[in-house]
């Protein structure tokens, strides 16, 4: 996002603060005690991160081991340094001071090197960075102002089978909730415990409410967690959540890069799964620090290299593309270059290309932006709860976020890259990707019935054959012919019977008169017991 569509008054800035002070990453040597923190995780781990890292196969390693704090108040006690956030994926520090303090560093013996945000000041070449901009412009449920958002991805389908995020963890990298702790709004998530915690990165405190200057966390949380009584209710509104400020609204700075890997190891070290950033990182109010296009290649970011490595420990990361599209700089900026990054673009209410949403290039690894969701005329919610509609891949996005943890509850086994591929392979364009709307508009409920169905096929290399998964009217049963006695009972999705038949070696199931949905078929008899997963189109 641009900050500046929103804060205008930021020439107020005084330019002598840029010809004194700099911003750098410094990168340490060594971390203390790795061994033993990695012979016993839950010193430096939850145990819901842990048990989350074993089944998905996520390797504990020194990565999750914390920044010598030690080395840390040695950097706090030099002179002139500020430091302002740490990284243990990066075992580094950013830190703000002059340029003559800063390189003085490298006389401490645990500082292996030191990258300015400033990448002239770099006489050597180590890591370049830069960047940073927040993105703006301005079960039956009753989704009132908010049904076309979540119909155009049928996140309302997986609604109807009950999988409305329950068991989800969402943390949400964003610019300020406030009121989120009074509004009626969201009521609903507060009474159900769904707010777990919430810390502003920025200003060090845990008070993420607060009146700011911006509000912009408060209207992305409501597209997944708001929820008005037969009128508005967003795509994950029984997940969980976690609720991190890493965006300044007053500054443009590199440490919001920072702010946010930081928050990102908190997510994973707290056992997160999904996390949505509506913010987008390109040039910043010091442009000695800002970006080029030819950055955005998913390897050169501060921040684009820590959503890879957040990738790496198993979480899945939906971004804005941003809302470069009609202006100069038209690209998707960073994180949404990562590779490991589920880039969001935005389309209006009949699904057409938003003008503003950022595009692809050749430049990135993977194609940019990878699917899009409804970012033109999102019905939002504002802070005193008033139903409005604002702009943005800010809001396509988060829409998105929280079907995709509907979509991951239904499917707890699958990984991050194989929800992410799922999500991509039900898009509307899958086969003809463009660089304007990706793979095209998702269809999460396709998503699932083919994850179902992949997984039936495996299922069925046993003696019991079913098929066709999905099905439209017949269900075809095989099963082992010198079996006595065989019977196959279909459930609906709340464990009550609806059909049962005798099932012999070739046997039929009509299922023409029941209503699109999930069913479970068990099948019995006295060598045979296994129950499948069926998809009603």
């Amino acid at each position: 996002m641009k900050k500046s569509l929103l804060f205008l008054f930021l020439w107020s800035i005084p330019m002598l603060y840029f010809a004194q002070q700099e911003d750098a990453w410094v990168y340490l040597s060594d971390k203390q005690n790795v061994s033993a923190s990695l012979s016993d995780p839950i010193t430096i781990l939850s145990q819901k991160a842990i048990d989350r890292k074993i089944k998905h196969g996520i390797s504990i390693d020194s990565r999750d081991v914390p920044v010598n704090e030690n080395y840390i108040s040695q950097l706090k006690a030099q002179s002139g340094i500020t430091v302002l956030a740490k990284s243990k994926w990066f075992n580094a520090v950013h830190v703000r001071g002059t340029e003559i303090n800063i390189k003085a560093l490298t006389g401490l013996s645990f500082v292996a090197s030191i990258d300015f945000a400033d990448k002239n000041l770099n006489l050597k070449q180590i890591p370049q960075k830069k960047k940073s901009k927040l993105e703006t412009t301005t079960t039956t449920f009753i989704y009132g102002n908010a049904l076309n958002q979540i119909q155009m991805i049928k996140g309302d389908q997986l609604h109807v089978s009950n999988y409305t995020g329950t068991g989800i963890t969402i943390a949400v990298m964003d610019a300020g909730f406030t009121n989120v702790n009074l509004m009626d709004s969201f009521k609903r998530l507060r009474d159900a415990g769904h707010v777990l915690d919430g810390y502003d990165f920025v200003n060090r405190d845990d008070n993420v409410y607060k009146n700011t200057i911006s509000s912009h966390g408060t209207w992305v949380l409501s597209t997944m967690a708001g929820f008005v009584d037969n009128n508005y209710v967003g795509t994950a509104p029984d997940a969980s959540y976690y609720l991190f400020i890493t965006e300044d609204a007053l500054n443009e700075n590199p440490v919001e890069e920072s702010y946010w890997v930081e928050a990102a190891e908190r997510a994973d070290s707290l056992g997160v799964d999904v996390i949505n950033t509506s913010l987008g990182y390109t040039t910043f109010d010091n442009p000695n620090y800002d970006y080029t296009p030819s950055d955005m290649n998913g390897n050169t970011a501060f921040i684009t290299k820590g959503a890879n490595i957040a990738f790496e420990k198993g979480m899945l990361l939906v971004n804005s593309a941003g809302n470069d599209g009609n202006n100069g700089w038209q690209i998707v900026g960073a994180p949404a270059d990562a590779e490991g990054v589920l880039t969001v673009g935005a389309v209006d209410a009949s699904g057409d290309y938003a003008y503003f949403s950022s595009i692809g290039s050749t430049i990135q690894p993977t194609h940019k932006p990878d699917v899009v969701a409804q970012g033109l005329g999102s019905a939002v919610i504002d802070i005193n709860d008033a139903l409005i509609a604002h702009n943005g891949t800010s809001f396509s996005s988060p829409i998105l976020a929280g079907g995709i943890a509907c979509l991951w509850q239904a499917l707890p086994n699958k990984t991050n890259a194989e929800i992410m591929q799922l999500v991509r392979a039900s898009a509307s364009q899958y086969n003809t990707p463009d660089y304007y709307l990706g793979h095209g508009i998702p269809n999460l409920q396709l998503a699932l019935n083919n994850a179902l169905s992949m997984g039936e096929s495996q299922e069925n290399n046993s003696d019991v054959k079913i098929y066709p998964n999905p099905v439209s009217n017949i269900l075809n049963i095989s099963v082992p012919s010198n079996d006595y006695k065989i019977v196959g009972i279909l459930y609906n999705i709340l464990g009550k019977k609806v059909l049962e038949i005798d099932v012999d070696n070739n046997s039929q199931m009509d299922l023409s008169f029941l209503n699109r949905g999930l069913y479970l078929l068990k099948i019995d008899s006295k060598s045979v017991s296994k129950t499948f997963k069926i998809i009603k189109n």
